[in-house]
């Protein structure tokens, strides 16, 4: 029998839609094809302060970091309530670097301050990721920027600013994803870090693409895959590398995405890791050691048996059975991969999903299952760009793909929806990471893209269509309780979702969790777990409402 939670506390927050006008359409861009009064998304112009560019190269050496930076994070770091943005610099890898990574403040009126200098967090290593997370337990963000070199922990202090504080010294690698984890239940947040290729430029190597021409490597001509790291927190922000011990050491793999994800039912997150052109890994606690259980769970390779470009990483639940499902995305002329979720065993159904063809010609980074139109059935988000060149397009970048919106239609089916109709992909760019969350506060999902070498695009969502509830699910000290299973009841449908800000590529979301309601305007029932077995109910809640709930 599960404990009930104790002492909880329900602070509600209205957010209702259509308490104000919209922001004015967005300024004319060169390249980009008009889209309809429906459109998913609009795009938020730079004069809304948000002028983040993110920089490839100086001077292109076809060095193979190059072309996979850069990464996003949304967190509300002076806690007004409100997300702010933090964006990843990449730099000139043989030069001086390049002008470091940005903090924005989201001022709540559609406006964005630059406060990196104020906040002390402009790391200017070369920038790939970032995690979130309340490292310390004070109640406010902490932040990890992950690098090719050493990594920078930077400690909240509540007060606007940042303090970087020491990691271990053998913490080098080329960092790409990662997450803020408990992994072992004691109240903290550990850290698992993924890491891709033993890469220097002493290793790099020359490699030919189209017509003859130089161009980036594929990870597997180095022959360098890295494992991965988990640094355990001790308190006090002081951690240890326990890598060895938990027998992380021992497993390579070329890792570009993470996700906390469930696929048993167990109240305890796994840590889901996609490699690139290798098995995927699928990391489970088992005693005092980490196991992979990626193969026993068949989320190690596609349904073909075939290891793809693993870049991106979602979890949601697609078809309504309230069992979590996996996405990922891959290189081109792969297939993005969706795997539904058979009570613990993951089953490839990318072939009928509708998600096969439309992924074929496109290199998928940044993601996200989301009910964008809040009709109940998860959306999903898929940010392309290339890793080697071809044929330059309209937008005078040989890299560069159109983003892809695709609507769900329940039971697992999507549909590709048109760039006049989604907002996204008229312009194509060359994108990475992408953070995902409700910058405006109107009760709807966001996106945050990162252009590999080019502006980052913030696309403000106005596809509602239907009613919504969002839970802010926080522990005693205040911190987001990762790793917390929310289900809600509403209109005849069940939906489930959990506490995973680490997903996409990259990057950190909104650590809120959000419903899709559709014509309900109301929840029956609100049923939390959090990841020791505590168990809450909460009855009779009225929609279209942000509910803080102490777990």
């Amino acid at each position: 029998m599960k404990r009930p939670l104790p002492g909880w506390t329900v602070l509600v927050a209205l957010l209702l839609t259509g308490c104000g006008e919209r922001s004015p359409e967005p300024a004319a861009e060169v390249g980009l094809e008009p889209v309809g009064a429906d459109a998913w998304f609009e795009l938020v112009p730079t004069e809304s302060g948000l002028d983040f560019v993110h920089q490839r190269a100086a001077v292109e050496r076809f060095w193979f970091p190059e072309i996979m930076s850069g990464g996003a994070a949304w967190l509300d770091y002076d806690g007004d309530g409100d997300l702010d943005a933090y964006l990843v610099q990449g730099g000139d890898l043989g030069g001086d670097g390049g002008d470091g990574n940005r903090l924005y403040r989201n001022d709540g009126d559609g406006r964005f301050v630059d406060v990196t200098a104020v906040a002390a967090v402009g790391d200017r290593g070369y920038g790939m990721g970032a995690v979130v997370g309340d490292l310390d337990n004070d109640g406010d963000p902490d932040l990890y920027v992950t690098n090719l070199g050493p990594d920078t922990l930077y400690r909240n202090d509540g007060d606007g600013s940042f303090t970087p504080v020491l990691l271990p010294d053998d913490r080098v690698a080329w960092g790409t994803s990662g997450a803020a984890w408990d992994y072992d239940l004691d109240g903290d947040l550990d850290l698992y870090i993924v890491n891709y290729v033993s890469w220097s430029p002493e290793t790099e190597t020359d490699c030919y693409g189209v017509g003859g021409s130089r161009d980036y490597c594929h990870p597997s001509r180095y022959q360098a895959p890295a494992a991965d790291t988990l640094l355990r927190n001790d308190g006090g922000l002081s951690f240890t590398d326990v890598s060895d011990e938990l027998g992380l050491l021992g497993t390579f793999g070329n890792g570009l995405g993470v996700a906390l994800v469930e696929l048993t039912g167990a109240p305890r997150l796994d840590v889901y890791v996609a490699n690139d052109g290798m098995p995927n890994q699928l990391w489970t606690v088992q005693g005092d050691r980490l196991g992979d259980v990626a193969v026993a769970r068949g989320c190690s390779v596609n349904g073909l048996g075939v290891a793809e470009a693993g870049m991106g990483v979602a979890q949601g639940d697609v078809d309504g059975d309230g069992r979590l499902d996996l996405l990922l995305t891959h290189l081109a002329r792969e297939t993005n991969t969706l795997y539904l979720n058979r009570d613990g065993v993951c089953e490839d159904v990318t072939a009928t999903s509708g998600l096969a063809a439309a992924s074929l010609p496109r290199t998928g980074f940044g993601t996200a299952l989301a009910d964008f139109d809040h009709d109940g059935a998860l959306d999903l988000w898929v940010s392309n760009g290339r890793v080697g060149r071809e044929e330059i397009g309209s937008s005078g970048d040989p890299f560069a793909e159109p983003d892809q919106l695709f609507r769900g239609l329940g039971g697992a089916r999507f549909e590709e929806l048109p760039p006049a109709v989604s907002g996204v992909g008229r312009a194509p760019d060359n994108s990475r990471g992408a953070a995902f969350g409700d910058f405006d506060a109107d009760g709807d999902t966001d996106a945050l893209v990162v252009e590999n070498g080019g502006p980052a695009r913030l696309y403000r969502n106005r596809a509602t269509t239907g009613g919504w509830m969002q839970l802010q699910l926080v522990t005693a000290a205040g911190s987001t309780a990762v790793g917390a299973r929310a289900t809600v009841s509403a209109g005849g449908s069940t939906l489930t979702h959990r506490v995973q800000p680490a997903y996409s590529y990259c990057s950190s979301n909104d650590p809120r969790v959000h419903f899709g309601l559709g014509d309900a305007a109301s929840v029956a029932e609100v049923r939390i777990r959090t990841v020791d077995g505590g168990e809450l109910s909460l009855l009779d809640l009225p929609a279209e409402r942000l509910y803080r709930i102490g777990i």
